[in-house]
């Protein structure tokens, strides 16, 4: 009489399970978390620490001017920076002065990225123009922006034409190397891969070499426009003419010649928030999504 055994069996585990498994791992490795962060916790982690060291700076120079540490014509009290801030806009001078510098630094840094985004491309990929030009990009970015100026003034005159000449040569220098450091590092491995897929030419630079570049070449793009702002900074004090219009360097530099400390210190705060706010509006949030694309970064 045969025997019926009615115990269910297990199928031992083969290589497909095992492969299944492999892959369910990678790909829990390669999925990032994504998710909203709370409004209370933005606040507590990225806008509340900036708004205490901006409040104790603020408190440590009241302290130093009620404490008479020195004279208020070298160090003008907070209220009267606010006194020199709230009569602009109430003249309506404030924006306009603001806008006239950003979109000078904005339009000259959009013009050396389209000079300096090709340049830095040519040189990296390109062994003679790297072998001539580039020892030459490495010391227009270590030439102080500021030298620049009295030779623009000859050959343009106090125009625009001029500003800009002063933005492009210092900003145009950074762009470029900071693309050729990020292509630098690429994997060679990355670069075969796309001559085997075809991806040669600008069709490979567009598709393989920028995207892999793209840490360092947004790291130029950074250093780039704080060149640009620091260029047109020192354009605006030294090329200062009414025909120029007023900027916040011409606010600077006014404030020196009638001897305004408060208007001074003013004109600096202002540079320095225009300086802050174009990181914090424009490049913070695409580094957020570099990262975020490379999964470096786990909360949005």
């Amino acid at each position: 009489m045969a025997s019926t055994d009615t115990t269910p069996k297990v199928a031992a585990p083969g290589k497909g399970d095992d492969l299944a498994g492999l892959e369910a791992g990678l790909d829990a490795l390669d999925t990032v978390e994504t998710h909203r962060t709370p409004v209370r916790e933005v606040f507590v982690k990225k806008i509340l620490p900036p708004l205490l060291a901006v409040g104790l700076v603020l408190l440590v120079w009241q302290v130093l001017v009620a404490a008479k540490v020195t004279d208020e014509t070298k160090l003008p009290a907070p209220s009267a920076v606010w006194d020199s801030l709230s009569d602009m806009w109430i003249k309506g001078t404030l924006l306009e002065v603001i806008w006239t510098s950003v979109s000078r630094g904005l339009l000259g840094f959009l013009l050396a990225l389209a000079i300096g985004t090709p340049l830095g491309l040519l040189v990296a990929r390109v062994k003679f123009v790297r072998a001539a030009i580039g020892p030459i990009l490495q010391g227009l970015q270590s030439l102080p922006s500021v030298a620049w100026v009295p030779p623009a003034v000859l050959w343009f005159g106090l125009n625009d034409a001029m500003m800009y000449t002063v933005i492009l040569l210092g900003a145009v220098p950074s762009i470029a190397n900071g693309l050729v450091s990020g292509i630098d590092q690429v994997p060679p491995l990355f670069l075969r891969a796309g001559r085997t897929l075809g991806a040669t030419g600008l069709r490979g630079a567009r598709h393989i070499v920028m995207p892999a570049a793209l840490p360092g070449y947004l790291a130029g793009l950074k250093q780039g426009w704080a060149f640009s702002w620091r260029s047109l900074m020192a354009a605006e004090i030294i090329a200062s003419s009414p025909d120029l219009g007023l900027g916040l360097g011409q606010l600077l530099e006014n404030g020196r010649n009638n001897i305004d400390l408060p208007g001074v210190f003013l004109a600096i705060l202002l540079i320095l928030v225009v300086g802050i706010a174009i990181d914090l509006l424009i490049f913070s949030p695409v580094e957020r999504w570099v990262l975020r694309s490379r999964g470096l970064l786990v909360k949005s």
